[in-house]
């Protein structure tokens, strides 16, 4: 029988809880319950009144620490347990066991408070409105998170020379590229001046001046206003543009938490960032599987 081996990241030093601490995380662990069909008609007639029900363990006892301003990438392969643990911190899934503090809250049992003070964009979903013009999108989440009209006229002018929106707000999203898509995206997050920014894999499938804007204007938002970012992603040039610290997730495991330089020094390829990544999946996975 193949089996996990017991190999987690230790504590980091990140993991000091200190007053500038926004995002805190002990022993964090999230389980879904997944029915299996038997096979064959009969089978399936079977399973609708008495499944199979297998335990999938998506997060594994993940300890983080960030605070405020920092920029920090999460990393890992397809279903490491990345957008899980990120879904847990905004409040959309419920922990199996363990704490996650946002703001010193729990974002699931706290979720309109929390909410006001965090902008997130999944980058395969929106959450603007398909058939309105994007300027009506922006004007509906003015009254969804009750922004001030002087202060909503302050951000829309901002985000829209930094994003360079003026050229298509008043299209529908539904015509929209999915550069432009995303830059509408990011912009709406950002309307209500949140704290916390998370971002699930916010550059997938935009081209190379598209990535480059959404690059420069998350560079300005860090330096300008101190917003706090978790991002998640699989392009390596997303990670050298903007983050100083990496988390390592995989089989829902921390196996790393530091600077990208630290990281070079655990493998021996001095090639790309992208050839480090796969030296260490592939050692920390033969580490794994034992």
């Amino acid at each position: 029988m193949v089996r996990l081996a017991d190999r987690r990241a230790p504590l980091s030093e990140h993991w000091i809880v200190t007053v500038d601490t926004i995002i805190y995380t002990r022993e964090l662990r999230k389980t879904f319950r997944v029915s299996r069909r038997r096979p064959g008609l009969l089978g399936g007639l079977r399973s609708l009144f008495n499944p199979i029900v297998d335990e999938v363990l998506a997060v594994d006892g993940v300890n983080i620490s960030i605070a405020r301003g920092e920029m920090v990438a999460c990393l890992g392969p397809n279903g490491a347990g990345k957008s899980t643990t990120i879904k847990m911190l905004t409040g959309i899934l419920v922990p199996s066991s363990g704490t996650a503090e946002v703001f010193g809250m729990q974002p699931h049992r706290q979720r309109r408070a929390v909410a006001q003070r965090m902008g997130v964009v999944f980058g395969q979903r929106t959450q603007l409105w398909w058939d309105l013009p994007l300027r009506d999108s922006f004007d509906l989440l003015r009254y969804i998170y009750r922004i001030p009209p002087r202060r909503f006229a302050h951000n829309m002018a901002i985000f829209a020379d930094l994003l360079e929106l003026g050229e298509f707000i008043d299209t529908p999203v539904r015509q929209l590229s999915l550069g432009q898509r995303m830059r509408g995206d990011l912009a709406a997050a950002l309307l209500h001046d949140p704290e916390v920014l998370y971002l699930d894999e916010p550059t997938i499938g935009l081209d190379v001046v598209a990535k480059h804007r959404v690059r420069s204007f998350l560079q300005e938002l860090n330096r300008e206003r101190g917003v706090t970012v978790l991002l998640t992603t699989h392009d390596m040039s997303d990670v050298e543009r903007l983050c100083s610290r990496l988390l390592i997730i995989d089989h829902g495991r921390l196996l790393y938490d530091g600077s990208l330089e630290a990281m070079r020094g655990h493998v021996d390829d001095e090639g790309t960032l992208e050839d480090t990544m796969r030296e260490f999946y592939e050692r920390t996975s033969r580490e794994l599987l034992v």
